[in-house]
């Protein structure tokens, strides 16, 4: 049952990024040539956002089918939910009272944090929706401790985490959601991650087995502690990062500084779906290059045969008709091996670039990729044509 939804959720998120990517990009595009105060540069940034936030929810459908990629960066559990306060009151029941406790000095940890948020969210949803039209208390802790093998393997409360491999010993950032409503038997407990179980009138659907799929994406782990008709409180738990803040600080500043780079050369973009074609190649102009453009592997490989001597680089996407990513890219490897290629998808990094091991593979693209995130990987690869 998890298999067949997850390649469902993962094939309809696949084709909606394509979709995505159309919008995102068209809109970049025009923001971009619109002056600062322009009146309609209001209405394109409220497209961009929504569009964004449409992208967050195929991400969820691509972490719940098993195939998401993560955009990690180093998270503070009590800065997060410091920022979603706000939302979390109004999304909650006037007769519940919110009470936040949260740590300072927190180790970080490496997450995603549009997932993350989710996570928060849907917990307090639910913390709202068991407490109903009482009066209650919703507490949202954060802290960090060290969970040693005893604590990770204990069975006196359900633990949920990758059931591949054991939870390493060591220092967990984490975030509690308790609340006052109606608990859970044991029963419920062992339902509640099953896909469209639910125990309100109407379901919603995948619910928390979205959340167990984020959650096991970032080596993490939930932990229940319930009765019937008393509490219930959700601990999530993520190893703690050892990276630093100056590690993310220095990373997010080299994302500015590609802010206005411009590149030169020709590009070959090779992509099946038309409308993320033109829009590849109206990003792609837009930075400074000539661009060739392919609808298939066979006329990518042909297009590149032709002008190898011309292109400084190549955008593949793995699934096209007539050959593939991995044959076009083999075949351009043996024609010219110095050209740097690129790979695109709609799937994660790991499933996509799996059988480009040690092929020589430059760099990954998830779609919807946005005209940002094209000039980064573009600046990173052609760092001699920064201009």
């Amino acid at each position: 049952k998890l298999e067949s939804l997850g390649v469902l959720a993962g094939g309809i998120a696949h084709d909606f990024n394509n979709i995505l990517m159309t919008i995102l990009g068209n809109t970049e595009l025009a923001l971009d040539e619109l002056p600062p105060l322009a009146p309609a540069r209001g209405y394109l940034q409220s497209i961009e956002k929504a569009t964004k936030r449409a992208a967050d929810l195929a991400r969820q459908m691509l972490a719940y089918s098993g195939k998401g990629r993560f955009v990690l960066e180093l998270i503070n559990a009590g800065d997060l939910v410091r920022e979603m306060a706000h939302l979390l009151e109004v999304s909650i029941s006037k007769k519940i009272i919110l009470k936040f406790n949260l740590a300072d000095n927190l180790p970080p940890f490496e997450g995603d944090a549009t997932q993350i948020s989710q996570i928060i969210m849907n917990l307090i949803t639910n913390a709202s929706e068991a407490i109903g039209e009482k009066s209650g208390v919703i507490a949202l802790s954060t802290g960090a401790m060290d969970c040693d093998r005893q604590y990770l393997d204990s069975t006196n409360d359900a633990i949920y985490s990758s059931p591949e491999d054991n939870l390493p010993e060591g220092l967990y950032s984490y975030f509690e959601v308790s609340d006052t409503g109606c608990g859970m038997d044991s029963a419920t407990i062992q339902k509640i991650f099953d896909p469209f179980f639910t125990t309100k009138f109407t379901g919603r659907g995948l619910g928390m087995s979205a959340v167990l799929g984020i959650v096991r994406g970032h080596q993490g782990a939930i932990k229940i502690s319930s009765e019937a008709g008393k509490c219930t409180t959700f601990k999530v738990l993520f190893p703690a990062s050892d990276l630093s803040t100056s590690d993310q600080v220095a990373a997010d500043l080299a994302v500015v500084s590609t802010e206005q780079w411009q590149g030169s050369g020709t590009v070959l973009i090779a992509e099946d779906e038309e409308t993320v074609l033109v829009i590849g190649n109206q990003m792609l102009k837009h930075m400074g290059f000539q661009v060739l453009s392919a609808p298939d592997g066979l006329e990518a490989v042909k297009i590149f045969q032709e002008y190898s001597e011309e292109i400084v680089c190549v955008i593949l996407d793995l699934t096209m008709p007539h050959k593939d990513g991995l044959e076009a890219f083999r075949e351009m490897k043996a024609i010219a091996p110095r050209v740097p290629i690129i790979l695109c998808s709609g799937y994660n990094e790991q499933d996509s670039t799996q059988h480009f091991v040690g092929m020589g593979l430059a760099g990954f693209l998830q779609k919807p990729y946005s005209m940002s995130a094209l000039r980064q990987k573009m600046a990173e690869i052609l760092p001699l044509e920064k201009g």
